[in-house]
């Protein structure tokens, strides 16, 4: 029984699958979902994630679909799919922020050597009032990441960041959520629309993507849950208490919007037909900045090579470009190539970086050998059935762990001793200070540790019948 109930488990995984785009104009290309559909399995095996998606396309639309595991643990919850809605996290600073400031530079309304000053005159006389947008949008403003306080206003933040110390614009990348913030409020600022109207109007509607937004409207039931909170409200602290919309987090979106608008890009700012993008926004947003004595490589907004870049994978060119999110999103584009994937996921692992990294390399390199056919030089055998063999020996774990009494391999203790510190309640997983995210394992997380516990135990009681 315990080996039939294995077998239907993996089944999906031992057959590749051809599949030819089915949303947006159909290609003649193919990609295979198989390896895709195998790492999803992986990371769900490994705990990493809960389930996810991943969407591989070019200018013409989706090439293949990958897609695991539902939208919570609770009985006869719907499957996640390319429609399905997902905090973005960071995506929110080069899919709502980036391009509404490049429109307003393609019409003249600001520059990239705008100081701070002239928009937020509070900052005027301080050391902070040379600050221009490109130091923003490239993260070597200096600035390092402040909380929002208890009047909840960016203006309250805007002192904040009057007052810190700094070691001065220019000085080096350092990757900041306070630089987008902001971006969106300078965005309002300057237009007079709060940044999710301004998205909405000049973006989002006449790109077609009608799911994405801030503060979605959509039942918070449908909408994939990050750690720590309920469906359609934002994971990220200081994007909650601004009420939802800031430049750096807070927007909602499905792998099928992304994917139009990574089209967009790809169509140099035209999608069927219709224009939103000058051809020389394009060019601006997407032209590499050497940081750190050419260590780092940045366009506006974008991530082109830094430690952040682990969606690159191995076959995307020196050209391409992309974002990561917090929540377990990212997305990377290669206009060189003609090719972009797109990755969201329920995280559930937020310590094991390495791990997570990891993932989304492989998931960007396999798509990406499969689009140049080149899969047969990437390893393959070796690779492929390392990887199957790895999901065999989670998910037999899964349904048949070590019983009491029986000395547990020292791997399998190390493993245990992990988990149960993992969960412990109120636990930091991450020091909420500058330069870096906070989160804490919180009582949803909790809860959706031990529904995994209750699957595993339906599983070994369904084997023994």
């Amino acid at each position: 029984m315990r080996v039939i109930l294995l077998i239907l488990m993996l089944f999906p995984l031992m057959s590749p699958v051809k599949v030819q785009a089915m949303v947006d104009p159909a290609t003649s290309a193919a990609v295979s979902t198989a390896n895709l559909d195998l790492l999803l399995e992986r990371a769900m095996a490994e705990n990493l994630i809960a389930g996810g998606v991943v969407v591989v396309g070019n200018h013409e639309g989706i090439l293949a679909t990958a897609a695991r595991g539902q939208l919570s643990a609770a009985p006869g919850a719907p499957a996640i799919t390319d429609r399905t809605l997902f905090d973005v996290a960071s995506l929110t600073k080069v899919i709502a922020t980036t391009p509404a400031v490049i429109k307003l530079l393609d019409e003249g309304r600001i520059s990239l050597t705008d100081t701070l000053s002239r928009w937020f005159p509070e900052l005027a006389g301080s050391d902070k009032g040379n600050i221009t947008v490109l130091h923003l949008l490239t993260h070597t403003s200096g600035l390092s990441d402040v909380m929002v306080g208890q009047d909840r206003s960016v203006e309250g933040l805007v002192r904040k960041v009057a007052a810190q110390r700094f070691r001065g614009a220019g000085s080096g990348f350092e990757y900041a959520d306070i630089n987008f913030i902001l971006l969106g409020e300078l965005v309002h600022r300057v237009s007079g629309e709060r940044l999710d109207k301004f998205c909405r109007e000049e973006i989002y509607e006449p790109l077609g993507t009608r799911d994405t937004s801030f503060l979605p409207s959509r039942d918070g039931a449908d909408i994939a849950p990050t750690s720590g909170t309920q469906g359609g409200v934002v994971q990220d602290e200081n994007a909650r208490r601004l009420g939802g919309v800031a430049g750096h987090a807070g927007l909602f979106s499905s792998a099928y919007d992304l994917a139009r608008y990574a089209r967009l890009i790809l169509g140099r700012g035209t999608l069927d037909g219709t224009r939103i993008l000058s051809d020389n926004a394009i060019t601006q947003m997407t032209t590499p900045y050497a940081c750190n004595n050419g260590r780092i490589k940045r366009a506006l907004g974008w991530d082109m090579a830094s430690p952040f870049s682990a969606p690159k994978g191995t076959y995307f060119s020196d050209a391409s470009f992309g974002h990561t999110g917090y929540s377990g999103s990212s997305i990377w584009i290669d206009p060189q190539q003609d090719m972009f994937v797109i990755m969201l996921t329920r995280r559930m692992d937020y310590r094991n970086v390495h791990n997570f990294n990891q993932l989304r390399r492989n998931v960007s390199t396999y798509a990406a050998a499969d689009v140049k056919g080149v899969a047969g030089e990437l390893a393959p055998v070796a690779e492929v059935e390392k990887i199957r063999a790895q999901v065999i020996e989670a998910s037999a774990a899964l349904i048949n762990p070590p019983r009491r009494g029986r000395i547990a391999s020292l791997k399998w203790r190390e493993e245990r001793r992990a988990a149960k510190c993992s969960v412990k309640p109120g636990r930091r997983v991450l020091q909420a200070r500058a330069g870096h995210r906070g989160a804490k394992v919180s009582k949803v997380a909790r809860n959706d540790a031990g529904k995994v516990r209750a699957t595993a135990k339906k599983h070994r009681s369904l084997a023994k019948s």
